[in-house]
């Protein structure tokens, strides 16, 4: 008896369903359920990471209908490459995160019921895979708010704090607006499907099979660019995500910033190349400006955050603006006619897709371990970690070199490929693309720059020095299964780093499908050792021996400096003769960030303030001095403020037709039946 790529992911999908019904049953025996529950987890994971290897790898494509939904609206599901992939990407990244959970979940029963944090937990993961299977508007809907609602008891799962709970209503609402836009969108491709006559254009197989207007199809794709973005978090609907993710428990966090947010990505490309497919060129220039003003305002944000967790989450905007960098370009290049160099677009988008997923889940994971060993989350208090969490700070120092495009991690190859995409593009005939191409380039390698500043910034400060707070806790080592689901994530890293032909291989299904080429045969013209986009004789790389080499220098470094004793010499830390120097005397989050926000400040609200209380001896050495600083996103001043303000105008006035007299009620039911009378008429 054989099973099919699909009957796998059903099998996943039904074990987590099974877990969020079945754990409230176990909630007197709180240790029994997190062990076995996440267990589960990881297990129905794994299911899914072998459901979207294999439709991946085999290229083809499975469908079902299922008798549930409305009346003559069943749900349909297919298993294609596209969905193969991020099917692939969640279930990696939910196997590690359940492993890791049965550590971290076990020190958060101390302080509250986790009852509640296993079975939306489940359902999250379970929304996230609906969403990348569902092949009609009305599953993917239901899906897509079955994985909106689990998240938001998540991120309110600490709800005594006014924080959690203002994050967790911003992300609410959010949300909604972004999946109303998705239902207008669904909504026009469904109507002009069948000329709007009966729901049958519902399913997705009914609007693929159609050819829209220019006019609709702008209309639709714009609703789900703003649906999906909004979810993606790209500027300037970002502002739940700084909010969210940090308040939430670190290993939600990861999946929150690991593939939740990828599902926006799947949405965006499925509707963009599988079911409008005909577009022009500029609305792919339109999504790679969105991407470079997300990418480089993400990271300038990040480096300038002092809260481990909010700096994970704005390099998540980062990351997020360079993955729709290379979907614009896949866009700009399909509508000129240029297969080859769309493929390569896309295939540096889903690759940094999948990328992103390992190293931020697995830099979440290490924040999560952090915050479980210290309850703290400021970098400024923060400090030395890496002698009490050697293993700790190992693999976070793997995710900072990851997330940092140096080789030979994986976050080298998706953003290198994405720089092909860019400076191997040939003429086009727009003027303006011209110009966005080379500008284009120079400002992912400047996002690339900042990023390594962020990320010597998260290490140093969190790891390297001393402690920096002002009461020094007792700090143990993350458990074993915290330690092994980080380790795994870190080895995938690893992998998608030193083996890009073989993934480029493996994902050159999803090109072919929706772009009709494909880059492996380039891309692997020399074998799987080196790595050839586009031509040989035009770039090539090699992560093995990239690695090979760096693994020499750091073992000959090794050998010199011990081999003989007395090489090595310790000695006092250089003081300038003060000899009174104290952990809060070291370089800090704030000094690190400085030079940076003399140069972009003008992009945020900064609000610095130095007070001197003068000593009565002498004004050379005040007694105290005060340092407050605040930098604060100027699109909440220009945007969302504005909004808030009208809309709690509105309120006011609209409050005033509450009057709490029979006689008002009567006269506005009588108005009401008037109005309508006069329109049917």
């Amino acid at each position: 008896m054989t099973f099919s790529p699909l009957d796998i992911a059903s099998l996943s999908l039904l074990l987590f369903l099974v877990l969020a019904v079945s754990a409230p049953l176990f909630r007197k025996h709180q240790e029994i359920m997190v062990k076995a529950g996440f267990s589960l987890a990881a297990a129905a994971s794994l299911c899914a990471v072998a459901a979207g290897i294999g439709a991946v790898g085999s290229g083809t494509t499975e469908k079902a209908v299922l008798g549930l939904g409305l009346p003559d609206l069943p749900f349909h599901l297919r298993l294609d490459p596209l969905s193969g992939l991020f099917l692939t990407a969640v279930g990696l990244l939910a196997l590690y995160v359940s492993v890791y959970s049965i550590g971290y979940v076990k020190g958060l029963m101390g302080r509250r019921p986790v009852t509640g944090l296993l079975v939306f937990y489940s359902l999250f993961i379970a929304g996230m895979l609906m969403v990348v299977l569902a092949d009609d508007a009305l599953f993917f809907l239901i899906s897509w708010e079955v994985m909106a609602a689990a998240s938001y008891f998540l991120v309110l799962h600490e709800d005594e704090k006014p924080e959690n709970r203002r994050a967790a209503f911003l992300y609410l609402v959010i949300a909604h607006v972004g999946a109303v836009a998705l239902l207008l969108s669904f909504g026009v491709m469904a109507g002009l499907a069948t000329g709007f006559r009966d729901f049958g254009g519902y399913t997705f197989d009914a609007m693929r099979a159609s050819t829209f207007p220019e006019g609709w199809a702008a209309a639709a794709f714009f609703l789900a660019l703003f649906g999906f973005g909004a979810k993606a978090g790209i500027m300037p609907l970002h502002v739940w995500l700084p909010e969210a993710h940090p308040v939430a428990p670190s290993n939600v966090s990861a999946l929150m910033s690991g593939v939740m947010l990828k599902t926006a990505v799947y949405g965006v490309i499925r509707i963009t190349f599988d079911l409008i497919k005909v577009f022009p060129w500029w609305w792919g220039a339109l999504v790679v400006v969105l991407g470079l003003i997300s990418a480089v305002v993400g990271v300038l944000s990040a480096l300038m955050q002092n809260d481990l967790k909010r700096l994970l989450a704005y390099s998540s905007i980062e990351n997020i603006g360079i993955i729709f960098m290379s979907i614009g370009l896949c866009m700009i290049f399909t509508s000129f006619r240029m297969p080859v160099i769309a493929a390569l677009a896309l295939t540096a988008a889903v690759y940094h897709a999948l990328n992103h997923a390992m190293f931020k889940g697995l830099l979440f994971m290490g924040a999560g371990a952090v915050l479980h060993a210290t309850n703290e989350r400021s970098m400024e208090r923060l400090g030395g970690l890496i002698h009490a969490m050697p293993w700790t700070s190992v693999l976070f120092l793997i995710g900072c070199v990851s997330i940092s495009a140096l080789p030979p991690f994986n976050g080298f190859v998706s953003e290198w490929l994405t720089f092909q995409a860019f400076l191997l593009s040939p003429s086009l005939p727009a003027p303006l693309l011209k110009l966005l191409m080379p500008v284009g380039a120079a400002l992912l390698a400047l996002t690339g720059a900042l990023a390594a500043a962020a990320f010597v910034k998260a290490f140093g400060i969190t790891f390297l020095g001393h402690w920096r707070g002002p009461h020094k806790p007792r700090v143990r080592e993350a458990g074993w299964s915290m330690r092994i689901g980080m380790g795994m994530a870190a080895a995938t890293c690893l992998l998608l780093g030193i083996l890009p032909t073989v993934v480029i291989g493996w994902l050159d299904t999803v090109p072919v499908q929706l772009v009709g080429s494909t880059i492996s045969a380039s891309a692997g013209t020399h074998g799987w050792l080196w790595l050839t986009p586009v031509a040989p004789d035009r770039a090539s790389y090699s992560g093995i021996i990239v690695l090979l080499g760096i693994m020499s220098v750091v073992i000959a470094a090794y050998l010199l400096l011990h081999v003989r004793p007395g090489r090595i010499r310790r000695g006092p830390i250089w003081d300038c003769g003060f000899e009174k120097l104290t952990g809060r005397m070291q370089y800090n989050g704030t000094s690190f960030a400085m030079p940076f926000r003399r140069i972009f400040g003008h992009l945020f609200t900064v609000k610095e303030l130095v007070r001197l209380s003068p000593q009565p001896g002498h004004s050379a050495f005040p007694r105290k001095l005060t340092y407050y600083l605040r930098v604060r996103d100027r699109v909440w001043g220009w945007l969302y403020t504005p909004i808030a303000t009208v809309s709690f105008w509105i309120s006011r006035k609209v409050g005033r037709l509450q009057q709490g007299r029979i006689q008002a009620y009567l006269i506005y039911s009588f108005v009401t039946i008037i109005v309508l009378l006069l329109f049917v008429r």
